[in-house]
């Protein structure tokens, strides 16, 4: 049985995201796949496609790139629900000019709201340099704030380092 709320933090190409999927799988609930990436270079489209390859016909696939609202809210208890990823979520949110405090207040109450479990998946970017310019230094501080949010309202937190996953908060089911 998947908490209410499982939040799964590491730095890029660190295994949280296939990490995520097989703790979801385990729980035995219909999985849900909300993602969040815009495809914008061939880059992300290799690497979303891979992502995609993983995944098989159990999964309910929808892209939601940035209102996870509408989709929170259509789930049932008997789905469990991956968001892959919030960071991702974040951009796109910095990218259109939202409110960035207003949308994250928004994804927590989505969050809340949501009668299925779920699971976020989100990168840390706060253990590297400081960016060089604005933008990414205003990035990097948004999302250090809320990945701090997703924490302390999640059920269970770990961080995932090498395909390995580190419990930082409540259990492993």
């Amino acid at each position: 049985m998947l908490p209410k709320l499982s939040f799964v933090l590491g730095g890029a190409a660190s295994g949280k995201s296939l990490w995520a999927e097989n703790h979801l799988l385990c729980s035995g609930l219909d999985p849900v796949y909300l993602a969040t990436s815009r495809v914008f270079d061939d880059e992300i489209k290799f690497k979303i496609n891979l992502h995609k390859k993983r995944r098989d016909s159990r999964w309910l696939n929808i892209e939601a790139e940035s209102d996870l609202r509408q989709p929170l809210s259509a789930l049932t208890a008997s789905q469990g629900v991956l968001i892959d990823c919030a960071t991702m979520w974040l951009t796109n949110q910095m990218m259109d000019r939202q409110n960035l405090q207003l949308a994250q207040t928004g994804l927590l109450s989505a969050l809340s709201d949501c009668n299925a479990p779920i699971v976020v998946v989100s990168n840390e970017v706060g253990q590297g340099i400081v960016p060089d310019n604005a933008m990414a230094r205003e990035f990097r501080e948004a999302q250090g704030r809320l990945n701090i949010a997703l924490a302390a309202q999640a059920d269970t937190a770990v961080l995932v380092t090498a395909g390995l996953p580190q419990l930082l908060k409540g259990t492993l089911t």
